[in-house]
């Protein structure tokens, strides 16, 4: 199968803050890899040192073979970002949100441009009469399938999704774990997805990383299940996530 990004001895300090000690994982070619922990436990830094946005204290990160140098681009045409709230530029419409990315990394006709970025709107359950909306106009789940329309812009392997479905009532919720599922099903991908729904921690990753104690327990969902870690079996013995392992029943992703 092979490891897309491996991650070995990550420390990131923020003044006296230690945020990851020596942290390392690998995300697996093609899985869906859920990522949890408590607040101020770095996932969204972890992304970040990823994505080359946040430099680490130390520690090496490659992605894709390429090892992440933080003082040039790394390899950001194979990857694509959701960030949390969408990220969308409030100035532009939807249809230039979703070509944005096509224009800086390409030089793509305009009206090669303009199709494929309709066909990515399409592709995330959009009709094409949002496209000249701007993101003010749209629901909050619309937004977010704006946002995974551009994160799909440039045919990447690996997506990153930062809370997808925070915000999202519990029908829209579903629709959007279905769509993922779909798109990674059909499309190639290897996903990397920061959340707090247990639901789609359950129901759509194959595995779970719990970012613990500045270090990270990773494994299948019975794996992570069987821990005794006292915080994780605090945060999925909630009558929520009991709620979520019931309605999933034996039968997980992975």
């Amino acid at each position: 199968m092979g490891n897309v990004i491996t991650v070995r001895n990550l420390v990131n300090r923020f003044g006296d803050q230690l945020v990851h000690d020596r942290l390392s994982m690998d995300v697996r070619r093609d899985e869906i890899l859920g990522v949890v922990g408590g607040s101020g436990s770095g996932k969204s830094v972890l992304m970040r040192s990823i994505l080359g946005l946040q430099r680490p204290t130390s520690g090496t990160i490659t992605v894709l073979g390429q090892k992440i140098r933080y003082h040039k681009p790394g390899p950001s045409r194979c990857w694509g970002v959701l960030f949390q709230g969408g990220a969308l530029l409030s100035g532009l419409t939807v249809q230039e949100n979703v070509e944005l990315p096509i224009a800086l990394h390409s030089d793509m006709p305009v009206e090669t441009r303009h199709e494929l970025a309709s066909l990515k709107l399409l592709m995330t359950g959009l009709s094409l009469s949002v496209a000249d909306k701007y993101p003010s106009e749209l629901s909050g789940g619309m937004r977010k399938r704006v946002s995974l329309a551009r994160a799909l812009a440039l045919e990447p392997r690996i997506l990153f999704l930062d809370e997808p479905t925070a915000g999202l009532d519990p029908i829209a919720a579903t629709e959007f774990d279905a769509l993922i599922t779909y798109l990674h099903d059909n499309l190639d991908l290897t996903i990397m997805m920061i959340t707090h729904d247990v639901d789609s921690l359950f129901g759509v990753c194959n595995r779970v990383a719990v970012l613990v104690d500045g270090g990270i327990v990773i494994g299948s969902m019975d794996e992570i299940l069987d821990s005794d870690h006292a915080w994780i079996k605090s945060y999925f013995g909630v009558p929520r996530a009991k709620r979520a392992r019931h309605t999933a029943g034996v039968s997980y992703r992975g």
